[in-house]
Protein backbone atom coordinates (compact mmCIF):
# COMPACT_ATOMS: atom_id res chain seq x y z
CA UNK A 1 0.00 0.00 0.00
CA UNK A 2 1.36 3.46 -0.86
CA UNK A 3 1.96 5.51 2.27
CA UNK A 4 2.21 9.27 2.73
CA UNK A 5 5.64 9.71 1.02
CA UNK A 6 4.62 7.74 -2.08
CA UNK A 7 1.36 9.68 -2.49
CA UNK A 8 3.33 12.90 -2.05
CA UNK A 9 5.61 11.85 -4.92
CA UNK A 10 2.57 11.06 -7.07
CA UNK A 11 1.21 14.52 -6.25
CA UNK A 12 4.47 16.21 -7.16
CA UNK A 13 4.71 14.23 -10.40
CA UNK A 14 1.16 15.05 -11.46
CA UNK A 15 1.58 18.75 -10.65
CA UNK A 16 4.29 18.91 -13.29
CA UNK A 17 2.08 17.11 -15.80
CA UNK A 18 -1.65 17.81 -15.55
CA UNK A 19 -2.06 21.07 -13.62
CA UNK A 20 -4.11 23.55 -15.70
CA UNK A 21 -4.92 20.88 -18.30
CA UNK A 22 -8.49 20.06 -19.33
CA UNK A 23 -10.11 16.62 -19.06
CA UNK A 24 -11.52 16.09 -22.55
CA UNK A 25 -13.11 12.73 -21.93
CA UNK A 26 -13.52 10.06 -19.26
CA UNK A 27 -13.71 6.33 -19.92
CA UNK A 28 -15.01 4.05 -17.18
CA UNK A 29 -14.37 0.33 -17.69
CA UNK A 30 -15.46 -0.75 -14.23
CA UNK A 31 -17.51 1.33 -11.76
CA UNK A 32 -17.29 -1.26 -9.02
CA UNK A 33 -14.17 -0.36 -7.11
CA UNK A 34 -14.08 -0.53 -3.31
CA UNK A 35 -16.95 1.95 -3.48
CA UNK A 36 -19.02 2.45 -6.62
CA UNK A 37 -18.15 5.53 -8.68
CA UNK A 38 -20.38 8.60 -8.40
CA UNK A 39 -23.45 8.72 -10.61
CA UNK A 40 -22.75 10.45 -13.97
CA UNK A 41 -19.04 10.32 -13.17
CA UNK A 42 -17.94 10.60 -16.81
CA UNK A 43 -20.15 13.55 -17.73
CA UNK A 44 -19.40 15.42 -14.53
CA UNK A 45 -15.64 15.41 -15.21
CA UNK A 46 -15.80 16.07 -18.95
CA UNK A 47 -14.27 19.45 -19.95
CA UNK A 48 -13.25 20.25 -16.39
CA UNK A 49 -9.90 21.95 -15.88
CA UNK A 50 -7.36 20.82 -13.25
CA UNK A 51 -6.59 23.81 -11.02
CA UNK A 52 -4.51 22.12 -8.33
CA UNK A 53 -3.21 18.77 -7.08
CA UNK A 54 -2.75 18.24 -3.35
CA UNK A 55 -2.63 15.45 -0.80
CA UNK A 56 -3.87 14.60 2.65
CA UNK A 57 -2.29 11.57 4.34
CA UNK A 58 -2.60 8.73 1.78
CA UNK A 59 -5.23 10.52 -0.33
CA UNK A 60 -4.54 12.29 -3.62
CA UNK A 61 -6.76 15.34 -4.22
CA UNK A 62 -7.35 16.80 -7.69
CA UNK A 63 -9.11 20.16 -7.59
CA UNK A 64 -11.32 21.12 -10.55
CA UNK A 65 -12.21 24.57 -11.87
CA UNK A 66 -15.83 24.23 -10.67
CA UNK A 67 -14.50 23.82 -7.08
CA UNK A 68 -15.19 20.11 -6.99
CA UNK A 69 -12.58 17.61 -5.79
CA UNK A 70 -11.59 14.26 -7.26
CA UNK A 71 -10.23 12.01 -4.51
CA UNK A 72 -8.05 8.93 -5.08
CA UNK A 73 -7.26 6.31 -2.46
CA UNK A 74 -5.01 3.56 -3.83
CA UNK A 75 -5.84 0.76 -1.40
CA UNK A 76 -3.46 -2.19 -1.61
CA UNK A 77 -2.77 -2.36 -5.34
CA UNK A 78 -4.03 0.82 -7.01
CA UNK A 79 -1.70 2.63 -9.40
CA UNK A 80 -1.86 5.62 -11.73
CA UNK A 81 -0.24 5.43 -15.17
CA UNK A 82 0.57 8.27 -17.52
CA UNK A 83 0.30 7.25 -21.16
CA UNK A 84 1.34 9.80 -23.78
CA UNK A 85 -0.64 9.74 -27.01
CA UNK A 86 2.55 9.65 -29.05
CA UNK A 87 4.15 6.86 -27.06
CA UNK A 88 2.91 3.36 -26.26
CA UNK A 89 4.99 3.23 -23.07
CA UNK A 90 3.22 3.70 -19.79
CA UNK A 91 5.02 5.33 -16.87
CA UNK A 92 4.02 4.13 -13.43
CA UNK A 93 3.24 7.11 -11.18
CA UNK A 94 2.32 5.01 -8.20
CA UNK A 95 3.76 2.40 -5.91
CA UNK A 96 4.07 -1.36 -5.66
CA UNK A 97 3.31 -2.59 -9.18
CA UNK A 98 5.07 -2.98 -12.51
CA UNK A 99 4.47 -0.89 -15.61
CA UNK A 100 2.98 -3.80 -17.53
CA UNK A 101 -0.18 -4.64 -15.62
CA UNK A 102 -2.95 -6.36 -17.61
CA UNK A 103 -5.31 -3.88 -19.26
CA UNK A 104 -8.28 -5.73 -17.78
CA UNK A 105 -7.49 -3.96 -14.49
CA UNK A 106 -7.63 -0.49 -16.09
CA UNK A 107 -10.82 0.80 -14.48
CA UNK A 108 -10.85 4.55 -15.22
CA UNK A 109 -9.14 6.73 -17.86
CA UNK A 110 -8.91 10.53 -17.73
CA UNK A 111 -8.13 11.68 -21.26
CA UNK A 112 -6.29 14.96 -21.91
CA UNK A 113 -5.04 16.50 -25.16
CA UNK A 114 -1.61 14.85 -25.27
CA UNK A 115 -1.90 11.99 -22.78
CA UNK A 116 -4.21 10.08 -20.51
CA UNK A 117 -4.13 9.06 -16.87
CA UNK A 118 -5.12 5.44 -16.21
CA UNK A 119 -6.25 4.11 -12.82
CA UNK A 120 -5.33 0.43 -12.54
CA UNK A 121 -6.22 -1.71 -9.54
CA UNK A 122 -6.15 -5.54 -9.68
CA UNK A 123 -7.55 -6.05 -6.17
CA UNK A 124 -9.97 -3.10 -6.30
CA UNK A 125 -9.43 -2.08 -2.67
CA UNK A 126 -8.80 1.49 -3.80
CA UNK A 127 -11.48 3.95 -4.84
CA UNK A 128 -12.20 7.26 -6.54
CA UNK A 129 -14.83 9.68 -5.33
CA UNK A 130 -15.98 13.13 -6.38
CA UNK A 131 -16.72 15.71 -3.69
CA UNK A 132 -18.96 18.62 -4.65
CA UNK A 133 -17.63 21.39 -2.40
CA UNK A 134 -14.98 22.55 0.06
CA UNK A 135 -17.43 21.72 2.84
CA UNK A 136 -17.69 18.12 1.62
CA UNK A 137 -13.89 17.95 1.44
CA UNK A 138 -13.54 19.13 5.05
CA UNK A 139 -16.20 16.68 6.17
CA UNK A 140 -14.50 13.82 4.30
CA UNK A 141 -11.29 14.25 6.28
CA UNK A 142 -12.86 15.42 9.56
CA UNK A 143 -12.58 12.07 11.35
CA UNK A 144 -8.96 11.48 10.41
CA UNK A 145 -6.06 12.18 12.72
CA UNK A 146 -3.33 14.70 12.01
CA UNK A 147 -0.58 13.60 9.69
CA UNK A 148 2.94 13.79 11.18
CA UNK A 149 4.01 16.60 8.83
CA UNK A 150 1.29 18.88 10.23
CA UNK A 151 2.69 21.65 12.45
CA UNK A 152 0.05 20.71 15.07
CA UNK A 153 1.41 17.17 15.31
CA UNK A 154 3.37 17.53 18.55
CA UNK A 155 3.81 16.11 22.04
CA UNK A 156 0.60 17.75 23.30
CA UNK A 157 -1.42 16.18 20.48
CA UNK A 158 0.04 12.71 21.08
CA UNK A 159 -0.41 12.92 24.85
CA UNK A 160 -4.12 13.52 24.35
CA UNK A 161 -4.44 10.72 21.81
CA UNK A 162 -2.46 8.16 23.79
CA UNK A 163 -3.94 8.92 27.21
CA UNK A 164 -5.20 5.71 28.83
CA UNK A 165 -4.92 3.70 25.59
CA UNK A 166 -4.23 -0.01 25.93
CA UNK A 167 -3.53 -0.35 22.22
CA UNK A 168 0.12 -1.01 21.33
CA UNK A 169 2.08 1.81 19.71
CA UNK A 170 2.47 -0.02 16.38
CA UNK A 171 -1.30 -0.22 15.95
CA UNK A 172 -1.67 3.38 17.14
CA UNK A 173 0.67 4.55 14.37
CA UNK A 174 -1.44 2.64 11.84
CA UNK A 175 -4.77 3.94 13.15
CA UNK A 176 -5.71 6.64 10.64
CA UNK A 177 -8.17 8.18 13.12
CA UNK A 178 -5.26 8.91 15.46
CA UNK A 179 -2.34 9.53 13.08
CA UNK A 180 -2.96 9.62 9.34
CA UNK A 181 -0.60 8.74 6.53
CA UNK A 182 1.67 6.15 8.19
CA UNK A 183 1.55 2.55 6.99
CA UNK A 184 3.38 -0.63 7.85
CA UNK A 185 6.75 0.22 6.32
CA UNK A 186 7.23 3.62 7.92
CA UNK A 187 5.77 2.51 11.27
CA UNK A 188 8.61 -0.01 11.69
CA UNK A 189 11.24 2.56 10.68
CA UNK A 190 9.84 5.32 12.92
CA UNK A 191 9.66 3.02 15.97
CA UNK A 192 13.24 1.85 15.45
CA UNK A 193 14.59 5.40 15.31
CA UNK A 194 12.46 6.31 18.36
CA UNK A 195 13.74 3.21 20.23
CA UNK A 196 10.16 2.14 20.97
CA UNK A 197 9.08 -1.47 21.15
CA UNK A 198 6.11 -1.95 18.78
CA UNK A 199 4.22 -3.88 21.49
CA UNK A 200 4.47 -1.13 24.12
CA UNK A 201 1.08 0.17 25.24
CA UNK A 202 0.25 3.74 24.29
CA UNK A 203 -0.60 4.71 27.88
CA UNK A 204 2.87 3.61 29.07
CA UNK A 205 4.85 5.81 26.72
CA UNK A 206 6.68 8.58 28.58
CA UNK A 207 7.02 12.22 27.60
CA UNK A 208 10.66 11.87 26.52
CA UNK A 209 9.65 8.92 24.32
CA UNK A 210 6.81 10.93 22.80
CA UNK A 211 9.32 13.65 21.95
CA UNK A 212 11.38 11.12 19.99
CA UNK A 213 8.28 9.72 18.31
CA UNK A 214 7.23 13.16 17.07
CA UNK A 215 10.77 13.97 15.94
CA UNK A 216 11.34 10.76 13.99
CA UNK A 217 7.83 10.55 12.54
CA UNK A 218 8.54 13.85 10.82
CA UNK A 219 12.17 13.09 9.98
CA UNK A 220 11.59 9.63 8.48
CA UNK A 221 8.69 10.79 6.30
CA UNK A 222 10.53 13.90 5.09
CA UNK A 223 13.61 11.84 4.31
CA UNK A 224 11.51 9.32 2.39
CA UNK A 225 9.94 12.11 0.32
CA UNK A 226 13.36 13.60 -0.43
CA UNK A 227 14.48 10.16 -1.68
CA UNK A 228 11.44 9.77 -3.94
CA UNK A 229 9.59 7.32 -1.70
CA UNK A 230 10.22 3.61 -1.21
CA UNK A 231 10.25 1.46 -4.34
CA UNK A 232 8.92 -1.97 -3.57
CA UNK A 233 9.03 -3.70 -6.96
CA UNK A 234 8.74 -1.03 -9.67
CA UNK A 235 7.52 2.34 -8.42
CA UNK A 236 8.42 5.12 -10.84
CA UNK A 237 7.23 8.71 -11.07
CA UNK A 238 6.55 10.71 -14.21
CA UNK A 239 10.22 11.25 -15.06
CA UNK A 240 10.80 7.50 -14.90
CA UNK A 241 12.93 7.58 -11.74
CA UNK A 242 12.51 5.10 -8.91
CA UNK A 243 12.29 5.86 -5.21
CA UNK A 244 15.44 5.29 -3.17
CA UNK A 245 14.35 5.30 0.46
CA UNK A 246 14.20 1.47 0.58
CA UNK A 247 18.01 1.61 0.46
CA UNK A 248 17.91 3.32 3.86
CA UNK A 249 15.60 0.88 5.63
CA UNK A 250 17.04 0.07 9.06
CA UNK A 251 14.65 -2.72 10.05
CA UNK A 252 11.80 -3.12 7.57
CA UNK A 253 12.17 -6.45 5.74
CA UNK A 254 15.54 -6.93 7.49
CA UNK A 255 14.75 -10.06 9.50
CA UNK A 256 17.95 -11.75 10.77
CA UNK A 257 20.14 -8.82 9.72
CA UNK A 258 22.42 -7.40 12.44
CA UNK A 259 20.98 -4.28 14.04
CA UNK A 260 22.52 -1.19 12.34
CA UNK A 261 23.01 0.64 15.65
CA UNK A 262 26.65 1.00 16.70
CA UNK A 263 27.91 -1.88 18.88
CA UNK A 264 24.55 -3.65 18.90
CA UNK A 265 25.03 -7.29 17.92
CA UNK A 266 21.39 -8.34 18.09
CA UNK A 267 19.55 -9.47 14.99
CA UNK A 268 16.41 -7.80 13.69
CA UNK A 269 13.39 -9.96 14.40
CA UNK A 270 10.03 -10.19 12.71
CA UNK A 271 6.72 -10.61 14.50
CA UNK A 272 3.09 -10.35 13.45
CA UNK A 273 0.95 -7.67 15.06
CA UNK A 274 -2.70 -7.66 13.96
CA UNK A 275 -1.75 -9.79 10.93
CA UNK A 276 0.94 -7.34 9.79
CA UNK A 277 4.68 -7.91 9.81
CA UNK A 278 6.66 -5.82 12.28
CA UNK A 279 10.45 -5.60 12.39
CA UNK A 280 12.50 -4.43 15.36
CA UNK A 281 15.57 -4.94 17.54
CA UNK A 282 14.96 -6.56 20.94
CA UNK A 283 18.00 -4.81 22.41
CA UNK A 284 17.48 -1.28 21.12
CA UNK A 285 13.69 -1.32 21.40
CA UNK A 286 13.11 -2.75 24.86
CA UNK A 287 9.56 -3.03 26.11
Amino acid sequence: MPELPEVEIIKQSLKKTIKFDKILKVKVHNKNLRFKLNKNFENTLKNKKITNISRYAKYLIIELNNREYLIFHFGMSGTLHLKKNSNIKRTNLSFYNSQNLPCKHNHVELIFKNFKIIYNDPRRFGYITLLKSKRELRSFFSKMGLEPLDIKFNIIYLKKKLFNRNKNIKNILLDQKIISGIGNIYASEILFHSRLNPLKKGKKIKTNELKLLVKFSKRVLRNAISKGGSSIRDFKNTDGSSGLFQNEFKVYNKENFICPNYKCKFKIIKINISNRSSFYCLNCQKK
